[in-house]
């Protein structure tokens, strides 16, 4: 049995094909984990969430923040979605759009495992979170997602404040920071207040900014953490973190990495030629 991580697929559905035909996926002993940010910009979404969406308890998937924003334009009027880019409105108006949506809004912000020994989420932990307080927060957050009040929380979940996450915010406030911490953070200041402006690789970013891994004083991890979220950044391994966004969607690879073997093992398929290639690791 083989359990992969993959990173960021954005609707890139044939390089997933692709993908999982290269890692001899079996589904009836292996299990494939999503990193999150499964939709837009590929071209293929709704594709892609059929597919993963028909890989039933064999996928475990983490929302992004582009699975989120599908989520809260679903709760617009009609007009609305309908003014969303092409991928977009062939999901929110596919016949299999309400089984497709629930579905996603009952994913995971965050997963753990023990026995692997590693955490998926999207984009990463507030620096001084250690994993069981993110453990609680996730879960509050996806109570919410689950529950009959979810749509109150879609339609006010964007905003760039509170950009620093703390214990004693309540409400819409408490929620909103720490769904931006696990679906948007990249960098942050020593205490922990996210940057949500700089996108690009570490080392362009103005003094005092750090990525979220690195932050001085940084909680003490008791698992290894795996995500994607961070185009510019790359593949990355190091400092008890695994970074899997390589970009596919803006002309580079679709990554995985194996998680139940003694050393991680990383594999990767090209995008398709036809992909623009943007370098500046947008949202």
């Amino acid at each position: 049995m083989a359990t992969w991580a993959i990173g960021d697929v954005q609707g890139c559905l044939p390089e997933l094909q692709r993908l999982i035909e290269t890692l001899r996926f079996d589904p009836a002993h292996d299990r494939l984990w999503f990193c999150g940010d499964l939709v837009n910009r590929g071209g293929q979404s709704l594709e892609v969430l059929r597919l993963v969406r028909g890989l039933g308890d064999r996928a475990t998937v983490t929302l992004g923040n582009h699975d989120l924003s599908l989520l809260a334009v679903a709760q617009r009027d009609e007009a609305a979605q309908a003014r969303v880019n092409p991928e977009l409105r062939a999901v929110l108006f596919a016949p299999d759009r309400v089984e497709l949506l629930d579905w996603l809004r009952m994913r995971r912000l965050l997963h753990h495992d023990a026995a692997l020994g590693y955490t998926l989420v999207h984009a990463g932990f507030a620096p001084r979170w250690n994993l069981k307080q993110a453990q609680r927060i996730a879960t509050e957050i996806e109570r919410e997602l689950r529950g009959p009040q979810h749509g109150r929380l879609l339609q006010h979940l964007f905003g760039n404040r509170p950009a620093l996450w703390h214990p004693g915010l309540k409400g819409l406030d408490r929620l909103r920071a720490g769904i931006n911490v696990f679906t948007r953070i990249r960098f942050v200041d020593v205490r922990g207040r996210m940057d949500f402006e700089t996108k690009s690789a570490p080392g362009s970013q103005t003094a005092g900014l750090y990525p979220w891994f690195e932050v001085p004083g940084l909680a003490r991890r008791e698992a290894r953490i795996v995500f994607g979220h961070w185009s510019a950044l790359g593949r990355f391994a190091g400092m008890g973190v695994y970074g899997l966004d390589t970009g596919c969607v803006w002309g580079g690879r679709l990554t995985a990495m194996r998680l139940d073997s003694s050393e991680p093992e990383f594999v990767s398929v090209a995008a398709e030629p036809s992909r623009r290639r943007d370098p500046r690791g947008e949202e």
